[in-house]
């Protein structure tokens, strides 16, 4: 049982930590901060459902949401230090599919995926996207692979760390194709997609997020997306079932997770707050711009996704042979 002086020893810390980052005062005008821990570098794609749902999320529970980037070890020190937060629904992770990964890969994270949190609310599915530097002599993905197949362990690919679910869709990728390629991990997304513009990577797989900008990108070239069909909002990119890897495809979920123990009540009240607000025509509106759709799961249905991605992300990990120093 935590004592008083404890509790009193944490509340410093806090009130430390808020001012150092300039939240003070919002502290002390509402006494409500809550937090959505972002394991990754900021404005990375891990980041961005998180900012879609951020204002109406504050309105919608009275609290006063703010996100925290906490990047490093493929994720896993941002989500460590979820699983040890207080269980009161004040402090959340981002997380997605990939959560899984680092457990699966054999390591010792500090955390326990499954037994050290809870299932809160999703906030949005969504597929990727893989994208080669345009002086890569590729304009397919098909042309990729062949491209990949002449240069075997020659060209290298970039992901937001080893683990990570960019990590895994790329492996995931190169598997399927029968191509070996390097991997170069980096703390983010965008630091990832950055280094291949800049012809210091080859390819990089990414989530839909921000995919416009890619787009633009002179640099880049996007050839594939890893959903089931088309997306509707990128009819022109083929997927890369259509490009020959029969039956590939790789999708993931973005959306909150709470330390294992928090109340029932508790999560039920996040859950209809985020379920209201992915709804919302704004914020549907921000999510479809992020490559999201948002299927409303209650607690029980996305304890349900949570734990059938256990087993598909340890299956995916053994079949690829990811391991910490992938």
């Amino acid at each position: 049982m935590q004592t008083d002086s404890s509790f009193l020893d944490r509340r410093q810390l806090v009130m430390a930590a808020l001012l150092s980052a300039g939240l003070g005062k919002a502290f002390a005008q509402s006494g409500n901060v809550s937090r959505i821990i972002v394991p990754f570098a900021a404005g990375g794609a891990r980041e961005m459902p998180a900012r879609a749902i951020q204002q109406e999320l504050s309105q919608e529970t009275g609290q006063n949401w703010i996100i925290e980037s906490k990047p490093g070890a493929g994720g896993a020190i941002g989500t460590a230090f979820v699983s040890k937060a207080a269980p009161d629904g004040k402090t959340l992770l981002m997380a997605a599919s990939s959560h899984f990964v680092t457990s699966a890969m054999g390591a010792r994270p500090f955390y326990e995926p499954v037994k050290e949190f809870a299932p809160v609310a999703n906030i949005g599915n969504q597929s990727y996207v893989l994208i080669v530097n345009a002086g890569v002599p590729a304009k397919t993905a098909a042309e990729f692979i062949q491209y990949a197949k002449s240069k075997p362990g020659v060209l290298n690919y970039n992901s937001a760390g080893v683990g990570s679910s960019t990590h895994l869709a790329m492996a995931y990728f190169a598997k399927s194709a029968d191509i070996d390629m390097v991997h170069v991990p980096y703390k983010g997304t965008g630091e990832a997609v950055t280094d291949v513009s800049g012809g210091r990577g080859h390819a990089v797989i990414v989530p839909t997020a921000g995919v416009g900008v890619y787009l633009q990108d002179a640099r880049l070239r996007v050839i594939g997306i890893t959903a089931k069909k088309r997306a509707s909002l990128l009819p022109q990119i083929p997927t890369l079932a259509e490009s020959g890897l029969s039956g590939f495809h790789f999708e993931s979920w973005f959306g909150l997770l709470a330390p294992a123990g928090t109340p029932v009540a508790v999560l039920e009240k996040l859950n209809a707050a985020v379920n209201k607000i992915i709804v919302n025509k704004e914020v549907k509106e921000r999510l479809l711009a992020l490559g999201m759709d948002s299927p409303q799961w209650s607690l029980d249905a996305f304890n349900k996704v949570f734990l059938a991605d256990r087993d598909l992300m340890t299956k995916i990990v053994k079949e690829t042979g990811i391991t910490r120093d992938s």
